[in-house]
């Protein structure tokens, strides 16, 4: 992929994209992928879940 279709690759996920970014405690978070791991699930799709299910209320 050349710089430029790679820059304009970006620029057009960014229209319909956002990244949320945030720290949590260590412990947190690797119990958090010790539980999503037994149930099969990675943090990517637990989050759009639990966001999904927060913003249906």
């Amino acid at each position: 992929m050349t710089e430029k279709s790679r820059a304009e690759y970006f620029r057009e996920l960014r229209k319909t994209k956002k990244q949320l970014v945030f720290l949590v405690d260590k412990d947190k978070a690797e119990a958090l992928d010790e539980k999503l791991s037994k149930q099969g699930e990675g943090r990517t799709e637990w989050f759009r879940r639990v966001l999904d299910e927060e913003l249906s209320k």
